[in-house]
């Protein structure tokens, strides 16, 4: 927006702006109507000169900190995806902005690059940043059109702000008003629109957070045609009250039943809008996804009902998209608190928890190994409460999920004031939050080196110093980790340190992959019958479960539960059929897996594939994935083949 004003090479913008305002022919092929229609309101309703550079409007200070203090909530939401945002813009010499609903700096989070420029252009908490005050800008602009939108150099009215670049999202509350404006600002000479996707993302994250907590005492279903968008930004959320009546909607729940605003359902009854009577509905709390379908159109969605909560806490959103278990389930098999009740016999998982079970009341640390999926995380979740401490916090944290320069506050915590944007409580830090308790870093293979210096002295002197503190905070931790990846070849890289390698490895446990898995038919049904969410036993069509037994689940128990979750939700009478599956389940059990299996009765030619396959393994040492890349196949199809010849790895 506003790119073609840069096109004039008018060295006075005040007269520019003048100039344009006057002499409206020139507006089509200079502005846009939306910067025209702004600048007509800073110079009629607001008075504005755009030569002149009016007083700064700054809220005095015990206002200020009343205003802080009434969206305190909000700040705390917003906090962590704006320091998510600045990471992703880091270097680009973009200020993170929040604005409160009349365009006062609530927080502020600002590159150095930038710092100069917004200290000089009244960028900073207490400024306020609406059209009155400051003309056409990004924040106060987008408060008027209630829109995402780019206010790109000499688009603002104001001289003394036509070098910046201003990208503005609204958030708007449960009830369709707007809560707050989330802006980045730089100095850019482009108006970058990657920055616009990644900013209205953000304020969407914040919009559906505020959302949930504002709603915490109410049902809230949460819809979307597709099962797996559950839980992501597309989500459709609409809250209602035990009576059934609708209190407020998000607005992708508007966008999805084609509505303008949420006052047009507000108070209607939630079963006008779905065919699902509301006893029906209430007794879906706390199940998994089930299908739903409109009144409407009669279009089919799936939807999960969240019950009401008795508190509201902000928590940060991965930068990576990976959805990992919900952390109150003790394990994937009924949530039950025995490390037994991860497997059925399995001989390796067996042997798995009676080392664990040995090693318990010792000060071990524990490796646990495996590729994605395979449930490295219940593993340690059951661990932890299994063990003598499972009365104190079990603190997890992905160090794949976060951003390099994160996971040093959230590992060690820091000080108020530790850093520009920081919370003015300072944070404990992970390994504090973890005393007396189990820490558990997931995908420790991905921690930058720097802090792995960091995390042997914790591991060594069992005490934390905090950024921007120097009194070191003793700690009690059991200390779990995990790593799809192999280590040793990492310290070969330099990419892992080997003192620390060997701090962590206590005791390692390889967790198998699901499709080597003895009990891998009772875990289908087990889980199978978990994602029904109800008492009613779940029946199985023989092919349709033979399809899951025959699968390779490259992603192992984390994509079954994603399909018996989509199956059980399609399926009808409590009863998964072939047809229930998806695609991907179907399509890859084809002629290659045949009903014989033992190794017997093959004639010469598959004899002699199967010799030659064999041969390829051995030499490989049985090095999956080694063995597909040379022979041109994906490691699916060489499993196939695998079962097919009656191939199993060798235990």
């Amino acid at each position: 927006m506003g790119d073609t004003i840069l096109q004039h090479d008018i060295s006075d913008h005040g007269e520019f702006v003048r100039t344009v305002l006057n002499e409206n022919s020139l507006a089509p092929s200079t502005i846009d109507e939306l910067t025209l229609h702004s600048w007509k309101r800073c110079r009629d309703d607001f008075g504005l000169d755009p030569g002149e550079a009016p007083d700064p409007l700054i809220i005095n200070r015990p206002d200020l900190q009343e205003r802080l203090h009434r969206q305190a909530q909000l700040l705390d939401i917003a906090r962590p995806e704006m320091a998510n945002l600045y990471q992703q813009l880091a270097g680009s010499g973009h200020a993170i902005m929040l604005t409160d609903s009349e365009g006062m700096l609530m927080n502020y989070i600002g590159d150095p690059q930038f710092t100069e420029a917004a200290a000089h252009a009244g960028m900073h908490v207490g400024a306020v940043w609406s059209e009155a005050a400051q003309g056409t800008n990004g924040m106060g602009t987008c408060l008027v059109e209630r829109k995402p939108l780019v206010i790109h150099k000499r688009a603002h009215f104001l001289t003394q702000n036509a070098n910046l670049t201003c990208a503005a999202a609204p958030i708007f509350d449960p009830h369709g008003e707007i809560l707050a404006v989330l802006d980045a600002s730089s100095k850019s000479e482009m108006a970058q629109q990657h920055t616009m996707v990644l900013l209205n993302m953000s304020a969407q994250v914040i919009e559906n957070r505020a959302f949930f907590c504002a709603m915490k005492d109410a049902f809230i279903l949460r819809f979307h045609a597709r099962s797996e968008f559950i839980s992501t930004l597309g989500e459709g959320a609409i809250a209602f009250d035990l009576e059934g009546k609708i209190l407020a909607a998000n607005r992708s729940a508007m966008f999805q039943l084609n509505v303008e605003t949420p006052q047009q359902i507000v108070r209607q009854q939630i079963h006008g809008l779905f065919t699902l009577s509301l006893p029906s509905l209430l007794k879906r709390a706390h199940t998994h996804a089930f299908p739903i379908r409109e009144v409407k159109g009669d279009r089919r969605l799936f939807a999960i009902l969240q019950p009401p909560v008795n508190s509201c806490r902000p928590t940060p959103a991965p930068v990576i998209a990976k959805r990992d278990f919900k952390q109150n389930d003790c394990s994937y098999l009924g949530r039950t608190k025995s490390l037994n009740a991860l497997h059925f016999d399995e001989p390796r998982m067996k042997k798995n928890v009676e080392i664990a079970l040995k090693l318990m009341e010792r000060d071990i640390p524990c490796m646990l190994l495996g590729e994605t999926g395979t449930g490295k995380d219940m593993f340690a979740r059951a661990l932890h409460t299994a063990s003598p401490r499972h009365d104190k916090p079990f603190v997890a944290i992905n160090c794949a999920s976060l951003p390099e320069s994160l996971i040093e506050s959230e590992l060690f915590g820091y000080r108020p004031g530790a850093f520009t944007g920081a919370s003015r409580e300072g944070n404990r830090g992970k390994i504090v939050q973890a005393d007396g308790g189990t820490l558990f870093l997931d995908e420790i293979g991905d921690m930058p080196l720097h802090l792995q210096a960091r995390l042997l002295r914790v591991l060594e002197e069992r005490e934390v110093i905090p950024l921007g503190g120097e009194n070191p905070i003793k700690v009690s931790i059991k200390l779990i980790s995990a790593t799809h990846h192999n280590i040793k070849d990492l310290i070969t890289e330099g990419k892992f340190r080997e003192d620390l390698y060997y701090r962590l490895h206590g005791i390692s446990l390889t967790m198998p992959p699901l499709r080597e898995r003895r009990d891998k038919l009772q875990l289908i049904k087990k889980i199978g019958q978990m994602e029904t969410g109800t008492d009613v036993e779940l029946s199985w069509d023989p092919d349709a479960l033979r399809m899951l037994e025959n699968f390779s689940w490259p992603g192992n128990i984390r994509q079954l539960r994603n399909v018996l979750r989509t199956a059980t939700a399609l399926c009808e009478n409590d009863r998964v059929v072939i047809h229930d599956l998806p695609e991907e389940i179907r399509s890859a059990i084809n002629e290659e897996v045949l009903p014989n299996t033992t190794g017997k009765n093959f004639n010469a030619l598959a004899v002699a594939e199967r010799d030659a396959l064999l041969h390829e393994l051995e030499e490989m040492h049985w090095n999956i994935s080694r063995v597909a890349k040379k022979l041109d196949l994906s490691r699916n199809t060489l499993y196939r083949r695998m079962k097919r010849y009656g191939i199993n790895p060798p235990r």
